[in-house]
C-alpha cells in the first residue's frame, strides 16, 4: 500500500505505460505505411515524408522519455542523500549520549545500540540479540512474581504499554553490579504497525551507592547519639553522687569512674569520626 502511494514510482509506472503505448502506435503506424507503399496507394513524392512521420514521433517520445527518466534518477539520487544524511546524523547523536540508547525490531532482536549502551551493559556486540539474552542476569528492583525486564518489553511490543523509569539490578558479563533506570516505549509506523521498541538506560549506579553510603551513615548517627545520650546520663548520675558524697574513698571511686565513661566516651566519638572519612574516602574514589 505504501508502494501504491509513492509519487515517484506512480510517475514511473505512467512514464512506462505512455512509453509502450508510443511505441505501439508507432509500430501500428509504420505498418499502415508499410502496407500503404506495397499496395501503391501513396504518390512517389508523398510517400517518403510518410514514411518518416512515424520514425519522428518515436523518436520524439523516446527523447521525453530519457529526460524524464534522468529527471527521476536525479530525484532519486537527492532522496538517498537525504536519507543517508538523516542516518548519519543520527547515528551521530546517538553515539553523544550519556545515556544507553537500544532498538529492538519487529522480530525481537537487537537492531541498534550506541557505544554508551555497550558500555552500561558490558556487551560489545549486542546485535542480534533478544531481550532475554540481553537482560539474562537482570532482576526488577521490588519486582513481584516472575516478571522479567524481558516479559515487559514484550508488553510495551505487542500492547503498546509504556515502561516508564523501571529500576532494575544488572550483572555484567565481566561481574560487575549495576543499578539501572529503564524507559521503554513503541515505535509507531506511518499505518500505525510497531517499527519496534525503543530502550532508554541511565546507569544510576553511583547514585544507589551514594544512597547507601547515606544510610549506612544515618544508622551510625543513631548509634552514635544512643552511645552518647547513654554514657551522659551515666556520667550525669555520677556526678549527683559525687555531689551528695562525705566519703572521700567513694569519691574517689565515682570519680575514677568517671573518668572511665569519659574515655569510653571519647573512644567512640573517635570511632564515629573515623568511620565517617572511611566513608568519604570511599565515595571519592568512586567505589
Amino acid at each position: 500500500m505504501k508502494l501504491l502511494t509513492n509519487p515517484i514510482f506512480l510517475k514511473m509506472v505512467l512514464l512506462l505505460f505512455a512509453s509502450g503505448f508510443a511505441v505501439l502506435m508507432a509500430w501500428l503506424m509504420m505498418r499502415r505505411v508499410r502496407k500503404n507503399l506495397s499496395q501503391g496507394d501513396q504518390a512517389p513524392g508523398f510517400s517518403g515524408t510518410v514514411s518518416q512521420l512515424p520514425l519522428h514521433t518515436y523518436h520524439a517520445v523516446i527523447q521525453e522519455l530519457k529526460q524524464q527518466k534522468h529527471e527521476l534518477s536525479t530525484m532519486r539520487d537527492a532522496e538517498s542523500r537525504r536519507a543517508r544524511s538523516s542516518e548519519s546524523l543520527s547515528a551521530a547523536v546517538l553515539s553523544n549520549l550519556s545515556s544507553g540508547v537500544v532498538f529492538f525490531g519487529p522480530n525481537g532482536l537487537v537492531r541498534q545500540a550506541n557505544q554508551a549502551a555497550k558500555s552500561i551493559l558490558g556487551i560489545a556486540s549486542p546485535s542480534g540479540m533478544n531481550a532475554e539474552e540481553l537482560f539474562r542476569d537482570t532482576s526488577i528492583v521490588a519486582g513481584s512474581g516472575e516478571t522479567t525486564l524481558a516479559d515487559k518489553i514484550a508488553l510495551v511490543m505487542n500492547e503498546g504499554k509504556s515502561l516508564q523509569g523501571l529500576h532494575v539490578e544488572h550483572r555484567t558479563p565481566s561481574g560487575d553490579q549495576k543499578f539501572l533506570e529503564v524507559t521503554a516505549s513503541r515505535v509507531p509506523a506511518a499505518d500505525g504497525s510497531p517499527l519496534g521498541v525503543a530502550l532508554l538506560i541511565n546507569d544510576q549506579t553511583e547514585i544507589a551507592k551514594i544512597r547507601r553510603q547515606i544510610e549506612v551513615r544515618g544508622e551510625l548517627s543513631a548509634e552514635m547519639a544512643l552511645a552518647l545520650r547513654t554514657s551522659l546520663v551515666t556520667i550525669s548520675g555520677y556526678a549527683q553522687q559525687l555531689a551528695c558524697n562525705r566519703d572521700p574513698e567513694l569519691a574517689t571511686q565515682i570519680a575514677a569512674d568517671i573518668a572511665a565513661e569519659a574515655k569510653h566516651l571519647d573512644h567512640t566519638i573517635g570511632g564515629f569520626l573515623a568511620g565517617s572519612k572511611k566513608v568519604q574516602a570511599v565515595s571519592a574514589a568512586g567505589f
